[in-house]
């Protein structure tokens, strides 16, 4: 009886034990768990459905409508072949060394953009190139023509015969949005017609990368991956249409790392025009030197707002100054549409040609001033110009084949008129061949005219005359 009694105690203590640990858990730990979530709801995450891939853009439209207007570029050209002089006190003074040919293969993408076989591309893709090959997205190839290139904004026009091609047409880049959606069609490491998504991430970009002097970058910015061998392909909207020509990426590795570059058709549309009709870019020139407006340049210069271009330099007898602009005005807007960069505002001026006006508002002193600018070519006046063969006083023409075979050479342009000039005055005459200029190869005039404008202090001459006899000429820039 006594441990009936000692058993039915414990058991009454254990289930008052149990009641009271369920009363503590719900008045406390589980209330704890309550407040939790409740405090979770007012973040309202909403509104998403079931299938959020309902929400993406269908891009399948674009990328067919794209991938079989871009092609794979493959080019041949020689480099090396550099030319003693046979007198070793002026081979050392100008390094000069005989060096075998090598030959050099590369690869890019291109856009075609009409039915006869028009094609755009980069400027490093078929720089130098002495082949070029064009393979369409169905395999066919094609030897292509070029018809002109423009450093300035690595733009070239090559041309195949051919008909009825799948074609791309122009997009407006000037509408494009942060976040808009585009596709990168290129070829890759040689995988051709390859498609990448991504969006826009920023636009008017100025990296610097071209050196050369009269150099237009104003890139769109995408996360779309372009490696190397999408040079020259299409950036391309949801519609399908041409926005932009792929251009560079932002790597440490070679490789894509997460940012892509574009020159926008804005800029491509006026280069290709030019290059049809005259057979290389009419720059037009708005004659100063720019600064992007900053805060502490805002500050310094007491300027109201953080706004605008900057006016650093007025060239003398340059379209600006004698318009009325002058340094430490803030250009605002140029030809209706307004500017808040040095990249932009290049871009908005490259869509016109020496001679053509435009309107120029800047802020000086704070009031605000507007300008008809009539724009110049780089030699100061407004004529468009047409010499593209003729450089220094002289005019050229490609060496033929025939030459090349004979003279044993692999490049080289033939002066074939000559008149007063630096050239002549250095003792050069007609039916001279120049191949090299400061030890780099020249195939065509563009490449005398860049090496001789780019170049700081004397000019080294290397060429052969049509009897095979070698010579060389210095002169000044």
């Amino acid at each position: 009886m006594k441990n009936i009694k000692k058993y039915t105690l414990m058991l009454l203590v254990i289930v008052a034990s149990a009641f009271f640990a369920v009363w503590i858990f719900s008045n406390y730990f589980q209330k704890s768990e309550v407040i939790t979530i409740a405090e979770q709801r007012p973040v309202n995450f909403v509104n998403l459905p079931a299938n959020s891939q309902q929400q993406l853009p269908d891009l399948t439209f674009a990328a067919e409508n794209s991938v079989h207007a871009v092609v794979h570029i493959a080019t041949q050209s020689v480099r090396g072949d550099g030319w003693s002089s046979g007198n070793p006190f002026f081979d050392e003074f100008f390094g000069l060394r005989r060096q075998e040919p090598q030959l050099a293969t590369g690869y890019g993408s291109g856009v075609i953009l009409s039915e006869d076989g028009v094609i755009v591309t980069n400027n490093h893709v078929i720089e130098r190139a002495q082949k070029i090959k064009v393979i369409l997205n169905d395999k066919q190839e094609y030897d292509a023509r070029l018809i002109g290139a423009d450093p300035s904004t690595d733009l070239a026009l090559v041309k195949i015969e051919a008909e009825n091609l799948p074609y791309l047409t122009y997009g407006d880049s000037d509408n494009l949005k942060l976040g808009e959606w585009v596709l990168a069609v290129g070829n890759p490491f040689n995988l051709t017609s390859t498609v990448t998504a991504g969006i826009v991430s920023a636009r008017a970009r100025n990296l610097g990368i071209n050196p050369e002097e009269y150099s237009i970058e104003s890139f769109i910015q995408t996360d779309a991956a372009v490696n190397p061998g999408n040079s020259g392909g299409a950036l391309v909207n949801q519609q399908g249409n041409l926005v932009g020509i792929n251009t560079a990426i932002a790597s440490r590795t070679g490789s894509y790392a997460g940012y892509s570059f574009a020159v926008p058709v804005s800029i491509v549309k006026k280069v290709v025009e030019d290059l049809k009709e005259y057979g290389q870019v009419q720059r037009a020139l708005l004659g100063v030197s720019i600064a992007d407006v900053t805060a502490s340049l805002a500050e310094e210069r007491g300027l109201e707002k953080v706004e605008g271009v900057f006016v650093t330099a007025v060239i003398e007898n340059g379209a600006a100054n004698e318009a009325g602009i002058r340094e430490g005005d803030v250009i605002l807007n140029v030809a209706g549409e307004p500017v808040n960069s040095a990249a932009e505002l290049q871009e908005k001026v490259s869509r016109f040609r020496p001679g053509e006006d435009i309107k120029i508002v800047i802020k000086r002193k704070n009031d605000k001033k507007q300008f008809t600018v009539t724009l110049r070519n780089k030699h100061g006046d407004t004529e468009i110009v047409r010499d593209n063969d003729t450089f220094l006083g002289a005019r050229f023409e490609p060496v033929t084949n025939e030459d090349k075979n004979y003279l044993k050479i692999e490049s080289g342009i033939k002066i074939t008129e000559l008149k007063n000039g630096k050239l002549k005055d250095a003792g050069l005459s007609n039916g001279f061949i120049i191949t090299h200029v400061n030890k780099k190869p020249v195939y065509e005039v563009n490449d005398f005219r860049r090496e001789t404008e780019n170049a700081r202090g004397g000019i080294l001459v290397e060429g052969i005359y049509p009897n095979g006899e070698l010579a060389y000429f210095v002169f000044g820039v």
